[in-house]
């Protein structure tokens, strides 16, 4: 496999056609005083415009990122961005994370260092990662499918082509929101090579079977999917729009900054563990840094592709089928709905389940330092 070295060089013209975008954003009328009860806040947005027009300073985020040692390679016809950062240890395990939407790979770019130089951050040496973090196909720098059929289960298999391709035949996989869905079909497809499994979301089309003779849900079960659908039929809009007519939604969002930031910023502001204030769980240069990676790049329309694609392909199990590898889920308090054990271990080989103090979706962003301490000690007894 050819790895060619990568750094971000976003053009001046690209900084400036940006800059008078947001210098001339039309704004609607609003109903006062709403808050975030119906969508993105106005006055946190006309404040976040401000700052990402007026305050941030792009070129110092991309500077401080290309440090990260960044590749890309060609698989399957198809460009792959990602992070190697190798391990400092005896004997470092192979690992690869994997984000989700509205994320990029700059949600693992705290926890990577923790990662791979453990002994520089108050760690074990012995406890090291090759860490390898892909942006997902249609994210950022890795190229957009070109035609369908590119969903959770697919980028798996160029997950798998990407580690061979780097020389591991063994390794641990890890990840949450479209990440856990990737992980979940790496392991389940390639039980030989995953060393261990490690998730802090299960996917939300994950079903495991009902139909050959397995026991009907348990009061538990049901109650939790209860709650799953009340959530989908209160925050779930977002999901049926880029699961259905992605590509009207793009347009828009493709063509406004601002449009872009209320669309990203108000899944941050809801799926993280913040208190109200969003700014307590992710600083407004990583939010915007992550958006802006979105406007550079032009790939918000084909982020939007994993929801259309695991809707043709949902995480749904037949009777027999299970996730062999060693499983380890992270339990955040302010996670979108999550199910019970019970449900979880009808498919997956559980041998973990860590109730964590603090934190939400974007796991790896708000509590790098938690979580790396998790990861260390799931993989310990796996190596």
């Amino acid at each position: 496999m050819n790895v060619t070295p990568f750094q971000i060089t976003i053009p001046d013209t690209a900084l400036h056609d940006l800059h008078e975008r947001l210098s001339r954003v039309r704004w609607p009328q609003c109903v006062a005083d709403l808050g975030w009860r119906e969508g993105t806040d106005e006055a946190f947005l006309k404040r976040l415009v401000d700052y990402w027009q007026n305050g941030f300073d792009w070129r110092t985020q991309e500077s401080r990122l290309n440090a990260l040692p960044q590749f890309t390679t060609r698989i399957d016809d198809r460009t792959i961005h990602f992070v190697h950062a190798r391990g400092k240890g005896p004997a470092p395990l192979p690992l690869i994370l994997t984000h989700g939407w509205p994320g990029s790979f700059i949600e693992m770019e705290a926890i990577i260092p923790l990662l791979a130089d453990p002994a520089s951050h108050g760690g074990d040496p012995r406890d090291a990662f090759d860490v390898v973090v892909p942006s997902l196909p249609g994210y950022g720098f890795s190229s957009a499918p070109s035609t369908p059929g590119t969903g959770p289960s697919e980028v798996a298999r160029v997950w798998a082509a990407l580690m061979e391709g780097l020389g591991y035949g063994r390794y641990g996989v890890q990840g949450g929101d479209w990440g856990a869905a990737v992980s979940t079909w790496l392991a389940f497809q390639n039980p030989e090579n995953v060393a261990g499994l490690h998730l802090n979301y299960i996917p939300g089309s994950y079903r495991p079977p009902l139909d050959g003779g397995e026991a009907p849900p348990s009061p538990e079960e049901t109650q939790f999917l209860d709650t799953a659908k009340a959530w989908a039929d209160a925050e779930g809009g977002y999901a049926h729009v880029q699961g259905t007519k992605p590509q009207t939604l793009a347009f828009g969002l493709n063509d406004s900054p601002a449009g872009l930031a209320a669309w990203i910023a108000e899944k941050f502001y809801s799926w993280s563990d913040n208190g109200g204030d969003l700014e307590k769980a992710i600083s407004l240069d990583a939010l915007l840094t992550n958006i802006s990676i979105y406007w550079f790049t032009g790939t918000i329309g084909s982020s939007f592709r994993m929801y259309l694609e695991s809707r043709r392909r949902p995480v749904h199990f037949t009777s027999g089928q299970r996730v062999l590898p060693p499983t380890g889920i992270a339990a955040y308090p302010r996670e979108l709905p999550l199910p019970p054990r019970s449900w979880i271990e009808r498919v997956y080989n559980v041998q973990r389940w860590t109730t964590m103090p603090r934190g939400g979706h974007f796991a790896a962003m708000e509590t790098p330092h938690e979580l790396a301490d998790e990861l260390r000690t799931f993989f310990r007894p796996l190596r």
